[in-house]
């Protein structure tokens, strides 16, 4: 453990946060994909298996249950509740996200670092956490407008991924046996896909402007 994971895991946690929000708070889920959520809930259910094989700490424990029942509480509210389901953009939310899910697994059996069940899943695990935005920031574009909480959901999600690329900088200065490079190339290529919605956001912030993305 280290600052930067430390910041990233808060982050992480105040991303998940501010979208049970936006949901629950307001009872909509409008401007949310549903394909990136369901997306995150395999990455966590695929991940965490070790839950049942290792324990690293009480922390590490709680911080993966925490990942993986948020994930499901979010994908069975956008689904299972009435009143947010109706608020729902299904025509705009079309990104065939199982392209992706079909892709990363192809890719976690050719590039792991042991072939092992775990190890595999947790290779397709992290290549399938790098591009589940992609449908997220595909419906943003397609709606236009931004609301607030919405903004601030993927701004905070995108701020995770950029300390953990910290993180990884600091252990592999710091630790004579830290090899994740497959976890280092896949969050680099993550956060470079936040960073056409980090500078309109830092434009509009700086205008006090509403958030607006290109189509």
């Amino acid at each position: 453990m280290n600052i930067f994971r430390f910041a990233g895991d808060m982050t992480h946690l105040i991303s998940i946060l501010v979208l049970l929000l936006k949901i629950y708070a307001t009872k909509s889920c409008s401007g949310i994909s549903l394909k990136t959520q369901e997306l995150y809930a395999l990455v966590f259910l695929t991940r965490y298996l070790d839950l049942f094989t290792d324990f690293i700490s009480l922390y590490n424990t709680l911080m993966k249950l925490v990942f993986i029942t948020s994930s499901l509480a979010i994908v069975w509210c956008m689904r299972g509740d009435p009143a947010v389901r109706r608020t729902y953009d299904k025509e705009i939310d079309t990104f065939r996200h199982y392209f992706l899910v079909l892709g990363c697994f192809v890719l976690a059996l050719l590039l792991h670092e042991k072939f092992t069940v775990q190890e595999v899943l947790w290779a397709f695990s992290i290549y399938l956490e790098a591009v589940a935005i992609i449908p997220q920031l595909v419906l943003l574009q397609r709606s236009g407008n931004v609301d607030n909480l919405t903004g601030q959901y993927v701004l905070f999600l995108g701020a995770y991924r950029a300390f953990y690329i910290l993180n990884w900088i600091y252990r592999y200065l710091t630790e004579a046996r830290f090899t994740r490079w497959i976890a280092c190339i896949s969050g680099l290529v993550q956060t470079a896909l936040y960073a056409d919605f980090f500078y309109y956001y830092f434009i509009s912030w700086k205008n006090n402007a509403k958030l607006k993305l290109p189509a």
